[in-house]
């Protein structure tokens, strides 16, 4: 799944709308301050890497840009990746 840059796109994603949904738990439903704190540094961490993943499929014209944007706006919501990635695999 590594190999391939659409595979890498998928995996990111994957562990980025996780990564999410934990945060929105953590802060909307535990209010746990410093689950927010980590759990937050590591979801931007991980949406910047998803981001850098999308423009390497954009410039390796793996996919187009059309594609990259409704990806990205996917990202933005809580199931979007997941919803994203089964088209995805269909690629």
């Amino acid at each position: 799944m590594l190999q391939s840059v659409i595979g890498r796109v998928r995996l990111i994603g994957m562990m980025e709308g996780v990564s999410y949904l934990l945060l929105l738990g953590f802060a909307y439903i535990w209010h746990n301050e410093i689950y927010v704190y980590y759990l937050g540094r590591a979801h931007g961490v991980l949406f910047i890497l998803y981001c850098l993943s999308l423009l390497q499929a954009l410039l390796t014209k793996k996919l187009t840009f059309k594609w990259c944007v409704g990806l990205f706006i996917a990202a933005l919501l809580p199931f979007g990746p997941f919803v994203a990635d089964r088209k995805l695999k269909d690629l």
